[in-house]
């Protein structure tokens, strides 16, 4: 990963900063509006708004600078309507956005490169290279997501070395009447589960792409593709006829069933807690055990904050990004809000004291890497889920045939 030039040399002295921006006109709000006066405009999810205001009033306390905040919602609207509206000078200074959007972001020439300078070496490796495209750093990591194993301490004492034993423990939990599956693993008819399975994948020597954590992904080298590969689609046919990955166990079903005790185990991100918490379940949250020759790496979904191409507060904007929603103060405050791991490393280091939960998920998403953020990631996810999904439930015919088709198809779609 690039990561640009020092802040220091990047980000003019506050007096600077206020006087550009006061002779600036911030982009506009939700409407596209804009305004003579020094204001920051920034879109922020629900989830975050309440939180943003006191970092919001400390910026315009220090700066003179106004920053209103904007309440949108979260996903493809908010994405969309910013590259709609940023290459026709609205939209905001500022939005919050997910490192799945990137490639789009970056294709569309809506973000700008933000100037992280010595700081970046402050945040989480996997956080810094999911905000990175092309070697260019253009967001402020700051919350991760992954999934990791969810054990029902009720029924199973331990977690077994690998994914086969893992599997042999579990029937014998359901053979003794005390669950009902040895294993959940979230899936669908049709698109089965990727994302859940990708730890597996990768665990028998068949990542998606190359990745290197100073350059990021090479999307010419399709490992996907790999002897490994046809060994992973192999397992595939395996488990689907066993019952081990069923692809009608959905998420919610998933999440449901384990809630209720009906396995010892799961893969399951922080976002389905609260029910296992409701259901009184005892978990703990550990590493996904080996399934082939290689540590299992699961994908990491980072959030954080980009500044728009055609922002006329441009280096306010960066400032108030890096500054401070880069703080330590920030990074906590929004860890309140949505109850992920703080990408930024001290901020991480202090929730996990407080919450055993974030540090273990934060801990197990540190082995990961970035989700891809390339344009063409949903062709992606649609010819591999479709695939799995033949596979685990025997209609793809001959696996390794089928997996190398379909390393094909992927081929075409990125062009590697």
């Amino acid at each position: 990963m690039k990561v640009n030039r020092s802040a220091a040399t990047a980000i003019f002295a506050g007096s600077a900063i206020l006087a550009l921006a006061l002779t600036g006109c911030s982009a506009g709000g939700g409407g596209g509006q804009s305004s003579t006066s020094a204001t920051l405009t920034v879109w922020v999810d629900a989830n975050r708004v309440e939180e943003m205001q006191d970092i919001a009033a400390k910026f315009e306390d220090d700066k003179g600078i106004k920053v209103e905040l904007v309440q949108k919602e979260y996903g493809d609207v908010m994405r969309n309507d910013f590259i709609q509206q940023v290459p026709a000078g609205e939209g905001p200074d500022v939005m919050v956005g997910g490192n799945d959007w990137l490639g789009q972001l970056v294709q569309n020439g809506v973000v700008a490169p933000l100037e992280l300078g010595d700081t970046a070496g402050d945040f989480s490796d996997v956080a810094i290279g999911a905000m990175t495209y092309d070697e260019v750093t253009y967001g402020l990591p700051v919350s991760l997501e992954n999934i990791a194993l969810l054990r029902n301490t009720a029924l199973a004492s331990s977690t077994p070395a690998t994914w086969d034993e893992l599997i042999a423990a579990g029937q014998a939990v359901v053979a003794s009447g005390a669950a009902q599956y040895p294993v959940l693993v979230p899936s669908d008819p049709v698109d089965s589960d990727p994302y859940h399975l990708y730890p597996l994948q990768t665990s028998y020597g068949a990542p998606l792409f190359a990745f290197d954590a100073d350059n990021g992904y090479d999307t010419s080298e399709l490992l996907v593709g790999s002897e490994g590969g046809n060994a992973f689609a192999a397992k595939l046919v395996e488990w689907g006829a066993a019952g081990i990955i069923n692809t009608s166990i959905t998420g919610d079903i998933a999440r449901d069933e384990f809630a209720a005790g009906k396995s010892p185990f799961m893969l399951s991100g922080p976002w389905n807690l609260p029910a296992f918490q409701e259901g009184g379940i005892d978990y703990a949250i550990e590493a996904i055990p080996q399934a082939g020759p290689d540590a299992p790496t699961p994908f990491v979904g980072v959030q954080g904050f980009f500044v728009s191409s055609q922002s006329k507060n441009a280096i306010a904007a960066n400032e108030f990004v890096v500054n401070y929603l880069g703080s330590e103060e920030a990074q906590l405050a929004l860890y309140e809000a949505g109850g992920r791991p703080p990408a930024l490393n001290s901020a991480f280091e202090i929730a996990s004291a407080e919450n055993p939960d974030v540090g273990a998920f934060g801990e197990v998403g540190r082995t990961g890497v970035p989700m891809p953020s390339i344009p063409e990631m949903g062709s992606v996810w649609d010819n591999l889920g479709a695939t799995q999904s033949a596979l685990l439930n025997g209609t793809a015919g001959d696996p390794t045939e089928a997996w190398q088709a379909m390393t094909e198809r992927l081929r075409e779609v990125v062009g590697g």
